[in-house]
């Protein structure tokens, strides 16, 4: 259920994970399939987005550092109500309650254990995270499976707000269990599309000799992602950052340290930077001490580094690699929680996010009023604007119609002043691929900017189906969000914790990095004449036919079907107005086109 802020901003559950969606995981290996033996822990850490092949059968999960809060140690297991391709299990019906992701171990050979041997299972889970809660109907399951291959439901909680981790211990120590096949799997059960549902689970341990009151841990994680070095952006360019430095560096960044024994402790802890590329030095850290209480976190800071690294040329792409660490106190806790590594990326657009939505944005709008936003940024240098970066939430139905301006103001009209607007360009759709994080749409002519701020934003017209279209937030980052939002006729503040992800590009149109926008080829489309009365000719660079829909501006199909390139519409029977013409093709960026019938 999306939340609602004065009426006028909006937060919706994100309905569509790209993360997972740009990255197909890997194949079932043969040499895979031996059984896991005792003591097993797993708590997230060396994975990333998929579960490791190791130790988990199914892909649904969602690996990662940014859905959990305060988690035990880096890395949580999120299941939700999207599927392995990041998108909901029920697209269609928004009033589904379904089973959504899975966990599944592989087998298990207890074959040899006893009840005597008493063995338990432990985790740790949270509802909500930072995304949004399950629901009281919701809830997250445990089953174990028995020799017969029957799964029993051994342990469940209903949806409930956001809390903290909280350890669950499970007795496995009915014979039905102590076989060669055992396996254990979470399964949620979530309000498709009324929520998106988020369990994180944690420190997952199962080991013989244990009871029921076995939950000390006594181990010491980096949990929480450090901080960038840079002073507000998380991303920019190497050559705005050059051209003052000093402003763009923060004074000091930071790291988060857990304590999970029961009881305080002082732990030793030191970073060191590099040239991710080269490996190059760029600062050493030395050894620190830190005293914390039990089951807390503490944050520990050093002060950023002065980098050495000339500029070569816009289309290098510059990254540091940040990598801190901490002395374990027990020679038997887990070692690879002990480090963790933040890379501080230079790429050719300016940002606030660091990739990731947890939640969507979206403005309520008057009828008769359009609705704007505007984010705030700021130039070092003159440089040139090229195009812009945008994250689309998905939202049911999609918003494939609901058209809208990209705007680049040099000032807005705060406090009773009046709009500035260097350059915008108008009657663009929102789009969405799946390989896609961001869509980005290159300016018909760039724009040149002075040193100092301006603004960058969308604008949604009045009189259309432009209301609530869903742009992704990045909830955990929670400096200062730079947005500003006009739907009653003047800017306000935004109330709203997180980064709107719509970027600046500067520069080239690049790709700039392993997890950047993919880029797919660019269909050339176009229909002609228009305005039309009776036929138009739509022609676009490919030899095969395409799908093709016409719409209304409220999104209903009104033709559809195959079409070739050069091929003529018949549209008389078509009522005077405005209408989009949309190809569908599976390898390539096509842009809907307007026409106006007459």
């Amino acid at each position: 259920m999306a939340s609602n802020l004065y009426a006028q901003e909006n937060i919706a559950p994100l309905t569509q994970n790209s993360m997972r969606a740009a990255q197909t995981p890997q194949k079932q290996s043969a040499s895979k399939t031996t059984a896991l033996t005792l003591p097993f822990f797993e708590d997230f850490t060396r994975v990333s987005t998929w579960p490791d092949e190791l130790k988990w059968v199914d892909r649904h999960v969602y690996i990662n550092n940014t859905m959990g809060v305060n988690p035990i140690s880096r890395g949580v297991a999120t299941l939700d109500g999207l599927n392995a391709g990041g998108t909901p299990y029920e697209p269609n019906n928004v009033n589904a309650l379904v089973f959504g992701d899975s966990l599944t171990s592989r087998d298990f050979d207890l074959s040899t254990y006893t009840p005597a041997d008493s063995i338990y299972f432990s985790f740790f889970y949270q509802p909500q995270g930072n995304g949004f809660s399950p629901e009281v109907q919701d809830s997250l399951m445990l089953f174990f499976k028995k020799k017969n291959q029957a799964w029993v439901k051994v342990w469940s909680r209903q949806g409930s707000a956001l809390d903290t981790f909280r350890q669950i211990m499970v007795p496995v120590t009915d014979t039905v269990y102590l076989n060669d096949t055992f396996q254990f799997r979470f399964v949620n059960k979530a309000s498709v599309n009324t929520n998106d549902d988020v369990w994180n689970i944690d420190y997952i341990r199962m080991n013989t000799g244990r009871n029921l009151y076995d939950t000390l841990i006594n181990d010491a994680a980096l949990n929480i992602q450090p901080t960038y070095i840079l002073n507000d952006y998380t991303y920019m360019t190497y050559k705005q950052f050059l051209a003052d430095p000093n402003k763009e560096r923060a004074s000091q960044h930071s790291a988060y340290i857990r304590n999970n024994y029961n009881n305080s402790n002082s732990f030793n802890y030191s970073y060191r930077a590099r040239v991710k590329s080269t490996g190059v030095g760029l600062f050493t850290a030395g050894t620190n001490n830190i005293n914390i209480p039990a089951n807390a976190t503490s944050t520990v800071t050093f002060p950023t580094y002065t980098n050495t690294i000339p500029f070569i040329t816009p289309r290098d792409n510059y990254i540091f690699e940040n990598k801190y660490y901490i002395e374990s106190l027990n020679p038997q806790d887990n070692k690879d929680n002990d480090t963790i590594v933040l890379d501080q990326e230079f790429y050719n657009f300016l940002a606030y996010d660091d990739w990731t939505a947890e939640k969507s944005y979206y403005l309520n709008l008057f009828p008769t009023l359009p609705g704007k936003t505007a984010i705030e940024y700021h130039l070092n240098e003159p440089d040139t604007i090229t195009g812009v970066q945008i994250y689309f939430g998905r939202q049911v139905p999609m918003a494939y119609t609901k058209y809208f301006s990209i705007t680049i103001y040099n000032n807005i009209g705060l406090s009773g002043g009046s709009d500035q607007i260097a350059y915008q360009q108008d009657f663009l759709f929102p789009q969405y691929l799946r390989n896609d994080f961001f869509w980005t749409y290159k300016f018909d002519q760039p724009v040149v900017l002075p040193a100092g701020t301006f603004y960058i934003g969308t604008i949604q017209p009045a009189l259309a189906n432009s209301d609530s279209l869903y742009i992704g937030l990045d909830a955990n980052r929670q400096g200062a969000n730079h947005l500003y939002y006009n739907v009653v006729g003047y800017w306000q503040p935004s109330t709203v914790t997180g980064a709107l992800m719509i970027r600046p590009v500067i520069g080239p149109i690049i790709a700039s990095g392993v997890n950047d926008v993919i880029v797919n080829k660019q269909a050339a489309f176009g229909i002609s004449p228009n305005p039309s009365q009776d036929y138009v000719t739509v022609k676009f660079d490919d030899y095969k036919p395409a799908d093709y829909q016409l719409t209304d501006m409220q999104g209903k199909v009104l033709m559809a079907g195959k079409i070739t390139s050069g091929k003529k519409l018949d549209i008389r029977h078509l009522q005077a107005g405005m209408y989009v013409i949309r190809l569908i093709s599976e390898d390539k960026r096509i842009a809907p086109q307007k026409l106006i019938k007459y």
